[in-house]
C-alpha cells in the first residue's frame, strides 16, 4: 500500500525532484543506523553476561576439601598448608582445594567452566511480525548442567550460578538497552 504518489516538484535550482524517492531513502538510512545500533547492543549485552559471569565464578568457597587427582607426589603449596588442618586425612605431597557447598556457585578447580563459554548476538521472528535480537551466552562445558541443577541420583546437590549471572548483570544490560537511538 502507497501512502502517496510519486510527487514531483521543482526546487530552488530549478530542477525536477521526486519527493517518493527521498523518503525512501532516507527511511533506509535510519533502519539501516537502528538495525546497527541494535546488534551492538546485543554484544554489549552478551559483554555484560560474560563480566557478570566471571564475577560470579571466583573467589572462595565454604564447601569441603579435598585433594586434587594425580597430585600425589607434588611439594605441598602455601595455599595447600592453609588446608591441610581442614583435609582430614594425613597429607603426604599433592594439592588440595575446597569445593564448593551445595546452594553456592561452583568452585573453581581447573578454571574451565569459568573459561569457557560463547556468546552470540542472533535475530529470530517474533510472534507479532517483528525481528527479536537474542544475545545469549552458553558454557561450552558439558557439567555445566549438572553443576547448575545437581543430579537425579542426588550424589551431586545443584550449585546454581545461571540466576545469580543473570541478577548481576541485568542493571547494566538495561542500562545498555535504554539508551536512545538517535
Amino acid at each position: 500500500m502507497k501512502l502517496w504518489e510519486n510527487v514531483e516538484y521543482v526546487n530552488k535550482a530549478g530542477k525536477t525532484v521526486q519527493v517518493e524517492r527521498k523518503v525512501q531513502a532516507k527511511f533506509s538510512e535510519m533502519t539501516e543506523n537502528i538495525n546497527r545500533k541494535v546488534i551492538s547492543r546485543g554484544v554489549r549485552a552478551v559483554n555484560a553476561l560474560r563480566d557478570a559471569e566471571l564475577e560470579v565464578l571466583k573467589g572462595q568457597r565454604s564447601g569441603r576439601v579435598y585433594k586434587v587427582p594425580g597430585t600425589g607426589g607434588k611439594s605441598i603449596s602455601a595455599s595447600t598448608k592453609k588446608l591441610a588442618k581442614e583435609y582430614g586425612h594425613k597429607l603426604r605431597g599433592g594439592v588440595l582445594y575446597r569445593a564448593s557447598a551445595p546452594g553456592e556457585a561452583p568452585a573453581r578447580r581447573t578454571g574451565n567452566l569459568r573459561m569457557h563459554w560463547n556468546g552470540q548476538v542472533r535475530s529470530e521472528n517474533s510472534s507479532n511480525g517483528g525481528v527479536a535480537i537474542v544475545a545469549e551466552l552458553e558454557s561450552q562445558e558439558y557439567y555445566a548442567g549438572i553443576l547448575e541443577n545437581g543430579t537425579n541420583d542426588g550424589k551431586i546437590a545443584p550449585r546454581p550460578f545461571v540466576e545469580k549471572i543473570k541478577e548481576k548483570a541485568m542493571p547494566e544490560i538495561q542500562r545498555i538497552y535504554s539508551e536512545p537511538y538517535t
